[in-house]
């Protein structure tokens, strides 16, 4: 699933590509999407210009000036740009033709995706304007999180996976943040030292710092017909290594599950 590093790596892929550009004509194929795609989306965007490429959590912004495309990848989607004369694909949902002669195509093979237009300020959206903080926000820290957390009966990696409470922190990126700051997943949120908060701010912006350096050596991929716009390989330390040495000290990586997703720790570096 296309987490924040995947969808800030696509916003730096795109805007050298887009920004500046015209739409001249959009193609939907597919219209029913996660919501379905609204019906005047043509009209609202055919001539318009692409001024900035933006990201807020997991939603990709283009701005025109009189209104936004809110576009969301959903759990398979990506964003590509091809030649005209390339034929489609299965599950390219919706063609965005650019003044170029080129095209940005959304492909989604399980339409968990969306295409959303508003003529308000993006952040009013009724999907964005309930999300929490980014995690590179100067306000995010421990101090912040701590206090969060004291009105929270939930475990630690539920209360960092919660949209509405910090953005972007995936399934991956829990469990390896909350690795490299020493906390056990299933520790109940409140219960965790403001110090301890610290550390773990300290390492999800480490990690998503890393995914998306990562990314952004392969952002070529937005010219070529892949698909895969600068998606990396993280080097993770206890994610999918059930039963695997931990790489700090050698004990079995456990697997267990928190808030019904599978979660990795090591029982000694964690607690």
């Amino acid at each position: 699933m296309p987490e924040l590093p995947e969808v800030e790596t696509t916003v730096r892929g795109l805007a050298p590509l887009i920004e500046g550009r015209h739409f001249t004509r959009i193609e939907i194929h597919q219209p029913r999407l996660r919501w379905p795609v609204p019906g005047n989306l043509e009209r609202q965007l055919s001539h318009r210009p692409i001024l900035n490429i933006g990201r807020r959590g997991k939603y990709l912004l283009l701005e025109t000036g009189q209104g936004t495309l809110i576009i969301h990848l959903g759990m398979s989607g990506s964003l590509r740009i091809s030649e005209v004369a390339t034929e489609l694909r299965k599950h390219d949902h919706a063609v965005f033709h650019l003044d170029d002669g080129r095209r940005l195509i959304f492909h989604d093979p399980r339409r968990f995706g969306a295409l959303l237009w508003t003529e308000s300020p993006a952040g009013e959206h009724p999907l964005l304007k309930s999300l929490g903080l980014e995690p590179f926000d100067d306000l995010f820290d421990g101090t912040w999180l701590h206090r969060k957390a004291q009105s929270s009966r939930c475990p630690v990696k539920s209360l960092i996976m919660n949209q509405q409470v910090v953005v972007g922190v995936g399934n991956i990126y829990a469990n390896e943040a909350l690795f490299v700051a020493g906390i056990r997943p299933d520790r109940i949120a409140r219960t965790i030292a403001r110090k301890r908060y610290d550390r773990l701010c300290k390492a999800i912006c480490e990690v998503l710092s890393q995914a998306i350096d990562q990314g952004g050596t392969t952002l070529r991929d937005f010219t070529n017909e892949k698909g895969q716009p600068g998606y990396f390989q993280l080097a993770l330390n206890v994610y999918g290594r059930g039963n695997l040495p931990c790489p700090a000290c050698g004990t079995p990586i456990r697997v267990t599950r928190t808030g019904q997703r599978t979660t990795y720790y090591c029982p000694r570096c964690q607690r």
